[in-house]
């Protein structure tokens, strides 16, 4: 699967994009916009990048630049539970010049058409920290409305932050 749009593309990944994803998972500041961070050793890594694209219940891409097709971050579904007609999407832009200039929401717009055309799943959902204004922004212009809250549910570089669960059905 490709969604292409005028400033990103999806793409399956490639054993080349593996380091890129490994620095990415190791840069600190990236990693607390969504979860505390755990520095990720490289057979961790390497054992999960074989597993990850294997299975059957994640769909994984990179998200290339469409000028000149640099990887610039990644997006999933995964928990993909095709009885319930639904999974959980996750994705993280790694090159911070790709941040704010719509590639995040060509990318999840891509991937929301794969999961409800290609893969005919009723219902996306996914959690983003509270203090993650960018994401939140992201997530409901191209439609995720907010179903609940968890309060301190999340214990990041000393404090408590609060989990917010999205989701968005097919039209």
């Amino acid at each position: 699967m490709t969604g292409t749009t005028d400033t990103a593309y999806l793409a399956p990944l490639t054993d080349a994009d593996s380091e890129q994803l490994f620095d990415w998972i190791n840069d600190r500041d990236l990693v607390v916009l969504s979860a505390p961070f755990r520095p990720v050793h490289r057979p961790d890594h390497d054992a999960w990048f074989r597993d990850i694209r294997s299975r059957k219940d994640v769909a994984i891409f990179g998200i290339r630049r469409t000028a000149d097709h640099r990887l610039v971050g990644s997006c999933q579904l995964h928990s993909i539970d095709t009885a319930q007609g639904s999974a959980e999407l996750q994705i993280r832009i790694g090159v911070a010049s790709a941040r704010g200039v719509g590639i995040g929401t060509a990318a999840c717009r891509a991937l929301l058409r794969h999961a409800f055309d290609d893969l005919n799943l009723r219902r996306v959902h996914l959690h983003v920290l509270d203090t993650n204004i960018a994401a939140k922004r992201l997530y409901e212009k191209i439609g995720f409305t907010v179903q609940s809250v968890e309060r301190d549910a999340v214990f990041i570089d000393g404090r408590s932050c609060d989990l917010v669960w999205m989701a968005i059905s097919r039209p």
